[in-house]
């Protein structure tokens, strides 16, 4: 017994002796700096972390397309879809206006059991009865929160003082007009301005709605959670911090609200009497161009998408200077966890065999040109596993910036009345 004992103890001493002599010989370094910078942080150990991602659900070459569609449309819409909602619409038309060759009107609908939202839709003058192509609008983050629908399709001008100012061609007289007005119409002449400057900025002078609607569309636009008529004055890029980071803490997220939302918007356009529901598109410009290929994937309404300036892979994203890592505009296209699953691309591909037509610029600061390559290479390769190789179309288009001119317009909805022909 005491033998025994003796043998224990010299062990337990041994043991000991040999952690704190192993611990004494390793390295006496430590970190002392592990973010690489104060702003557009990343870990110093980011590319460790990229260099682990496998996306296990993603597009590889030797699977069944249609078993990997299956598994990755259940992740996908676990993880994004942050719980179901069948609320009635419920649609009130509450202003109506001509345009050319089509009639605006301003909605009111249920997009969710929470919200209850302002939006414009666009119908095609035509016979009793018929239906026509549609088109969702999706706007852009832009840091400009002041509108949302009204960077798509032009906003209403119905009010006969504000419309009497808007035609005062001395920019000093206008404003000084302008600033005579109720606080009700210098909202109305503040959101034309603003909407018209945004056209004039990035679409030239265009609304790609209203564009749309010429050529027969119904069109659908509305305001994203944050933006227009569902933000708040001072509302700014620092504010989505809060706003997001609460909603985690809510157990949902904001990117998940904005893709449900999406979701929603998508089946209500379907359900109106107007709309051939076999041809029924999404169209984004930006964020807007994330959120519609992310939609064309997870939404059985839509059967078409087109998506502008935003598109790549993650890591290609996760890089020094990327204007993702400002933090603020992401949160908007955050879902945690997904990186374990689906890369970009992987979750694009899983709308095929959909037509779509993603389009870069080659100016485009907002996307890594090697990314967005990359990303084309996989959804072809995804396109012709599901047999639909001519259904997917990829650009990236000399000289442009990150914008969504008249020429490209034009290209993006000749070739969605291609697919719509009939």
């Amino acid at each position: 017994m005491v033998k025994r004992l003796i043998k224990k103890s010299f062990f337990a001493v041994f043991t000991v002796f040999f952690a704190f002599n192993s611990f004494a010989e390793g390295s006496k370094e430590y970190v002392t700096q592990e973010i690489n910078a104060a702003e557009r942080c990343l870990p110093v150990f980011y590319e460790n972390i990229k260099s682990r991602w496998t996306f296990k659900l993603g597009y590889k070459d030797d699977v069944d397309f249609k078993q990997w569609q299956k598994t990755g449309l259940e992740k996908a819409r676990e993880l994004i879809i942050q719980e179901e909602d069948d609320t009635p619409f419920d649609m009130v038309v509450l202003e109506s206006e001509k345009r050319d060759g089509y009639t605006a009107q301003k909605v009111v609908f249920n997009i969710s059991q929470d919200s209850r939202v302002l939006a414009y839709l666009l119908v095609p003058n035509g016979k009793k009865g018929q239906t026509f192509p549609a088109a969702l609008m999706l706007h852009d983050h832009g840091s400009k929160f002041d509108i949302g629908k009204e960077k798509m399709v032009k906003a209403f001008s119905s009010d006969k003082k504000v419309a009497k100012v808007l035609g005062i061609k001395d920019k000093k007289t206008a404003r000084e007009e302008a600033a005579k007005l109720s606080p009700e119409s210098k909202a109305i002449y503040d959101k034309i301005v603003s909407s018209d400057s945004w056209a004039g900025n990035y679409f030239s002078n265009l609304y790609p709605g209203d564009e749309l609607a010429k050529r027969g569309y119904v069109v659908l636009s509305f305001d994203a959670l944050g933006w227009g008529d569902r933000s708040v004055k001072n509302f700014s890029t620092g504010s989505q911090q809060s706003l997001a980071s609460n909603m985690f803490n809510m157990g949902t997220s904001f990117a998940g609200v904005i893709a449900q939302e999406d979701c929603r918007a998508a089946k209500f356009l379907a359900s109106l009497p107007q709309v051939d529901k076999s041809r029924v598109a999404c169209v984004g410009f930006s964020m807007g161009g994330f959120r519609s290929w992310q939609l064309a994937a997870i939404s059985d309404d839509i059967t078409a998408g087109i998506s502008v300036c935003w598109f790549g892979t993650m890591k290609g994203h996760i890089v020094e200077k990327d204007g993702q890592l400002k933090g603020n505009s992401a949160f908007s296209m955050l879902h945690p966890t997904m990186a374990k699953f689906l890369d970009y691309p992987d979750i694009a591909g899983l709308a095929a065999p959909k037509p779509m037509y993603f389009i870069g610029g080659q100016y485009d600061g907002v996307n890594p040109e090697a990314g967005t390559k990359e990303a084309y290479e996989k959804v072809h390769k995804i396109w012709a596993a599901a047999n639909a190789a001519d259904k997917v179309k990829t650009e990236i288009v000399p000289g442009m910036e990150h914008a969504f001119p008249a020429e490209q317009q034009k290209a993006a909805f000749d070739w969605l009345d291609e697919q719509f022909k009939k």
